[in-house]
């Protein structure tokens, strides 16, 4: 089931084109840079038992995916009157789509989790723990790179066939209500 990472990157491919959006999967890996990091030192076990941390990023995640849900709607509202749908006029930086997918990442509390869960799994003790942490990331990194590059890839090819429709504006709404949703459900959800 696509998570908060798929949508944001079919949100920003939608709006900004496949390009750009790549500098927000680049944040999206580099939150699950971060992710393997925290548990190789041993904060994923950490942040996994300490409940109230878990609730301020459950929270404040949830708060970012009700930002980014409600911007998208609000901006296909905005431009609704513009004819035929061109990607936005003000193009942010790409740093600023790295900085989305980025906060998307480390405040979904769950990707945490699962890495937490999957890393030592598959890691052996009695091997050096950096190669094998190393091919780890690579190989977590590549995956979804190539999983959340093909979505983005799709929802900008899909929108472009829309774009003398108002089916565009609407594939766009639909990816902030569904972030709108991830919100709530992540706002709702408990340890």
């Amino acid at each position: 089931m696509p998570g908060p990472a798929v949508l944001c990157s079919m949100a920003q491919s939608s709006r900004y084109g496949f390009r750009p959006s790549l500098a927000g999967i680049a944040g999206i890996q580099a939150g699950n840079f971060l992710f393997f990091v925290c548990v190789a030192l041993g904060l994923g076990a950490l942040l996994a038992a300490a409940t109230a941390t878990f609730s301020v990023l459950r929270v404040v995640g949830a708060i970012y995916l009700f930002y980014l849900g409600g911007r998208i709607i609000f901006l296909t509202l905005r431009d609704a009157g513009a004819k035929p749908i061109q990607p936005a006029a003000v193009m942010p930086a790409h740093r600023s789509l790295f900085f989305q997918g980025l906060l998307v990442q480390v405040t979904n509390p769950k990707a945490l989790l699962f890495v937490s869960a999957l890393l030592p799994q598959f890691i052996k003790p009695h091997r050096p723990a950096a190669p094998q942490l190393a091919i780890l990331v690579l190989t977590t990194i590549l995956v979804d790179s190539t999983v959340l590059s093909s979505y983005a890839f799709v929802a900008q090819r899909g929108l472009r066939s829309f774009r003398k429709s108002r089916y565009s504006t609407r594939l766009e709404q639909a990816l902030g209500a569904v972030l709108l949703l991830f919100g709530l459900r992540l706002l709702l959800s408990r340890k």
